[in-house]
């Protein structure tokens, strides 16, 4: 009898972590991501609102897991002195395309566990808007924070973005398939589960939070950036036209760190400073 790879659930145990999140962004358009939905929007506006307040032009900024480039070029065009890193291939060919003509972007492959390209105390604000979502040992979590702090200049400004457990949920199975999203997320006594055939990790808050207990940090405030309107965008009925976008984004943003609302929104940023 061969051996067989595939856990119990028939998932291909057998590839790496890198094989599993480039296999599902090069079939994925990444780079529309941010745009094609209101909750895209949302998430996009929300987050450079929360940038905005640590990072101004002249900045000196590292975004880890920048995907196909969408905050690093926006930043690069507001003055900023942007360094991108990111794993998967084919988000980085675009990547270096949207980086074109901006000299003060510069974009390299790498992980977020191995940041050895750069030294200690390098950088104003460290953006890790990407990884969260895809590191499921406890190790490679911990290597990963431990990297974004070591490059983060004493006084500087992190960001990390993370998903909700719950708002997976919510967003991926109230719309059937109930019981296979549970058993994927969550242990018979109802315990989160991290496992990187899950391709995308969820977090229960304060579990999330607990990851930086006794890291040379400074909690300055976890936020959501988009709300409910993942799951509600399904709806037939759902309608935010372009007239109140702007008078809804305001007001989500005005409400982004209510600890009630944390567990419902699909994309948080857990926000610290370096000691």
């Amino acid at each position: 009898m061969g051996f067989d790879s595939r856990d119990e659930s028939g998932r291909d145990s057998s590839r790496s972590r890198k094989e599993i999140v480039s296999s599902f962004y090069g079939q994925t358009d990444e780079d529309g991501r941010l745009q094609r939905s209101r909750h895209g929007q949302l998430e996009f506006r929300t987050t450079m609102s929360y940038i905005h307040r640590y990072a101004a032009g002249g900045s000196k900024v590292l975004e880890i897991g920048a995907g196909t480039g969408r905050y690093s070029a926006a930043l690069a065009k507001e003055g900023m002195d942007v360094t991108a890193v990111e794993l998967v291939e084919s988000n980085l060919a675009v990547l270096r395309e949207n980086a074109k003509g901006l000299e003060n972007l510069r974009a390299f492959q790498g992980d977020a566990t191995d940041l050895e390209r750069f030294s200690d105390d390098s950088f104003d604000v460290t953006l890790v808007l990407g990884p969260m979502y895809h590191l499921y040992e406890a190790e490679e979590v911990n290597r990963a924070i431990d990297e974004a702090v070591r490059v983060t200049k004493p006084g500087g400004v992190m960001l990390f973005a993370f998903i909700s457990v719950y708002a997976i949920m919510y967003a991926n199975y109230l719309y059937g398939n109930w019981a296979f999203g549970q058993e994927e997320n969550f242990t018979d006594d109802y315990r989160v589960r991290h496992f990187k055939e899950q391709l995308f990790t969820g977090y229960d808050v304060a579990e999330f939070e607990e990851l930086f207990a006794g890291k040379p940090v400074e909690w300055i405030t976890t936020a959501g950036t988009d709300g409910l309107l993942e799951p509600l965008e399904e709806r037939s009925d759902f309608r935010i036209p372009d007239e109140d976008f702007d008078a809804f984004a305001a007001w989500y943003l005005a409400f982004a760190e209510k600890r009630e609302l944390l567990g419902s929104t699909n994309h948080l940023l857990y926000i610290c400073r370096k000691k």
